[in-house]
């Protein structure tokens, strides 16, 4: 049974790892060729990034690949394969649900982790990042990581969900995580700007988060945000990184 953990943690681990070098190395492409010499000069910081991305990755491989195991081997958790065991009209739902829920436990575990003394020990990691690159998605601290690794992992346990309605929760993470870093806006300024851009984050309300700190701190929607107060608006772009609008 050790073996067989230990086995499904490492294919896990290794399967983040490769899922974060494909989609920050596409985007990171995709800014080379649409915004040619945006990262020029940050080749020593995104060398950082990628460091500790792939140790955040290990961490994350390790809940995952738990989880994976107790679902094949024991049936622990709540992923379902059969469609028709709660209906079609349910994917959507399970898949709102867990964004909702994994961006609420990222606001509030953020906004705690931007107290001084916090800030220091862990987050000062991401925050090196200055200004963020599409390398930068999981350039984590260990405890930082750690706080985030067992979101989707514990959630399985509680909510059903289909195990293709999970590769789209887990694709959504991927590539907001990463395109939100980027540090230029690939949506429409109709969009960005328009009823979708007011609940929906994308790099330009991310990107104030990173230039002013104490605001912006959700991952999909701006709900906490506006709720609570912390929401500053959307950052202005320039080939010379992010500058934000007074």
């Amino acid at each position: 049974m050790v073996a067989a953990i230990l086995f499904s943690v490492i294919a896990m681990s290794a399967i983040v790892g490769v899922r974060y070098l494909l989609a920050s190395g596409g985007f990171a492409l995709a800014t080379r060729i649409r915004q040619p010499g945006l990262y020029r000069g940050l080749e020593r910081q995104m060398g950082r990034e990628i460091g500790w991305s792939h140790l955040s990755a290990v961490l994350y491989g390790i809940p995952a690949g738990i989880v994976a195991w107790g679902w094949q081997a024991r049936g622990w958790t709540k992923i379902y394969t059969d469609i028709d065991r709660f209906g079609l009209w349910y994917v959507p739902v399970a898949i709102f649900l867990y964004l909702f829920l994994h961006d609420t436990w990222f606001y509030w575990t953020h906004r705690w982790m931007h107290q001084p003394r916090l800030f220091r020990i862990a987050h000062a990691v991401h925050h090196a990042s200055r200004p963020p690159t599409a390398w930068a998605a999981m350039s984590f601290h260990p405890w930082e990581a750690l706080s985030g690794a067992f979101v989707i992992p514990v959630l399985v346990f509680f909510i059903p969900v289909h195990v293709g309605a999970l590769g789209v929760v887990l694709t959504i993470m991927t590539v907001m995580g990463v395109s939100n870093h980027m540090g230029w806006e690939m949506f429409p300024r109709a969009m960005v700007h328009g009823p979708i851009g007011k609940w929906i984050i994308t790099a330009s309300h991310h990107q104030r988060h990173h230039d002013i700190y104490r605001c912006n701190y959700g991952l999909y929607f701006r709900f906490w945000d506006r709720l609570c107060g912390t929401d500053k608006g959307l950052g202005d772009f320039s080939k010379a990184g992010a500058k934000v609008k007074a």
